[in-house]
């Protein structure tokens, strides 16, 4: 270890991510790691880390770490206002934080969840091969809770100045490509018409597991539920109210309500900063529409 970080405010939650469990689920294991994966790569590219390194995900009220040795340290993700001992630094760029200090990510502006990246990364101990909290399986460290000691890894080489930095704005309406499928013959023809014309809104119960949509319900052709089968990341699932919910990093492996269709990868991260209340659209990719039960 090379120095730690203690936690001064926790915030609502606030927990350490990495590019997660990749190539477990077979196993049952949930992927986890942090939502923004653009925004944790490149707050980890500012402060001279490999893109997969552990930092912190703060979400909406943002959280305060006091390090016990010089480190520079980047706040990105959702805008928030960013102090060092109470005098404000720069947001989405690297600052020198003094041993001692107290870096403080405020309340997001906009969006959801703010990732403070620190120069060396978190280092935890790894669950297999990956230093990410699940909150569904309880796997990796803990949610953060004020006086948490984080340790910190050797120091890197300071990064190359930059002037401009390209962070990923904060959606107003979040486009969501799907492939429909493996269940939407489950659903009704005009179901999957308003499944790709319809607007959802993003739901206040959403969280890591899923994003939850409130809207037109998708009716159904068939009763019942399936037996449990595997669940993949981008998979929207269809519970009994009738409104999609996409599945997310903490979201379990297995699932026994109908997916309708999956959300494409590269769209997900979106999500991680879509506040409740923003516009859903789910799109096929192409501009077709859905009839017949097939994209057209």
């Amino acid at each position: 270890m090379s120095g730690a970080v203690e936690v001064v405010r926790a915030g609502a939650l606030t927990t350490v991510q990495d590019e997660g469990r990749v190539g477990w689920a077979h196993l049952g294991v949930p992927r986890a790691g942090a939502l923004d994966a653009p925004a944790r790569g490149l707050a980890n590219r500012l402060v001279g880390n490999p893109v997969d390194a552990a930092l912190l995900e703060a979400t909406v009220t943002g959280c305060a770490v006091r390090p016990d040795r010089p480190v520079v340290a980047v706040v990105g993700g959702a805008p928030c206002r960013v102090t060092v001992d109470g005098r404000p630094v720069a947001w989405g760029a690297p600052v020198h934080v003094p041993a001692g200090a107290v870096l403080d990510a405020g309340p997001a502006v906009r969006g959801l969840r703010s990732y403070l990246a620190f120069g060396g990364g978190l280092v935890p101990e790894p669950v297999l091969g990956s230093r990410s909290a699940d909150l569904l399986s309880g796997l990796g460290p803990a949610p953060l809770r004020d006086g948490d000691v984080l340790p910190l890894g050797h120091p890197t080489p300071a990064p190359a100045a930059t002037d401009a930095v390209p962070w990923p704005g904060v959606p107003a309406e979040l486009v969501l490509p799907l492939s429909l499928g493996p269940r939407h013959s489950w659903f009704t023809d005009e179901a999957l018409r308003t499944l790709t014309t319809a607007t959802y809104r993003v739901s206040p119960d959403s969280n890591r597991i899923g994003l939850r949509t409130r809207g037109p319900a998708l009716a159904r052709t068939r009763e019942g539920e399936l037996p449990s089968e595997g669940m993949v990341l981008g998979a929207i699932q269809v519970p009994p109210d009738g409104c999609p919910v996409v599945f997310l990093n903490d979201h379990p492996t297995t699932g026994g309500y109908p997916v309708v269709g999956v959300v494409h990868g590269a769209a997900l991260a979106g999500a991680a900063q879509a506040v409740p209340g923003t516009r859903v659209r789910f799109v096929v990719p192409g501009g077709g529409t859905v009839r017949g039960g097939a994209p057209s």
